[in-house]
């Protein structure tokens, strides 16, 4: 039989719309979102487990608090971290892990000394409304399909964490500008993707 005579059999099937599309992914949606907020502490925490020796290394050597102390440090954050990533990604006592993730973030802050760099603090900042919003979707989940989208009927306190939530995640963005003499652009480098304390770990290395 001759491919010109074949059947035009299913080039006419129509593509499902916008609504099946989310119907389709409805239950696999709001863990991708939260997958994605919590992306940065996860890998954080990981690189922490591989460089656990240059982690308490550094942080002895620049706050002098000896072996011990330094090594419950690392130690604290990352347990922190992935123990607060898991019960989040499984949707269990998520407002206990989204304070613990909180006291991560301040506890970095301090120090690796965060506070007196606006790009990492508005780094930090950003992470913040990460956890606002998913802090936010845990105390409306039934109502909402995505985290930190609002639905009709939700409270005033909610509304109001993730209106902070998503202005603190556009100062992520914003750390990425620079201005320069003849032009705005947006800089890509990743260089300011990572956390302060890693350049100085490399400096403490070398």
């Amino acid at each position: 039989m001759s491919l010109y005579c074949m059947p035009n059999v299913g080039l006419n099937v129509p593509f499902p719309s916008l609504s099946q599309f989310l119907r389709m992914t409805k239950q696999y949606l709001p863990h991708l979102a939260r997958l994605c907020l919590i992306s940065t502490f996860l890998e954080d925490g990981i690189r922490m487990w591989f460089q656990w020796n240059e982690q308490r290394d550094y942080i002895e050597a620049t706050w002098g608090c000896g072996y011990f102390l330094a090594t419950c440090f690392v130690l604290l954050n990352l347990t922190g971290q992935l123990g607060g990533c898991v019960l989040i990604l499984s949707r269990n006592f998520v407002q206990y892990a989204c304070f613990g993730l909180f006291g991560v973030i301040a506890l970095q802050t301090v120090a690796y000394s965060i506070l007196w760099d606006i790009k990492f603090l508005m780094r930090n900042l950003a992470l913040g409304g990460g956890l606002l919003l998913l802090l936010a979707e845990s105390r409306s989940e039934g109502k909402s399909m995505f985290a930190g989208v609002p639905s009709m009927g939700e409270s005033s306190p909610k509304q109001y964490m993730q209106l902070g939530g998503r202005v603190l995640l556009v100062l992520m963005f914003m750390t990425l500008l620079h201005f320069d003499p003849s032009f705005f652009s947006v800089s890509s480098s990743q260089q300011y993707t990572h956390l302060k304390r890693n350049n100085g770990i490399n400096k403490y290395i070398n």
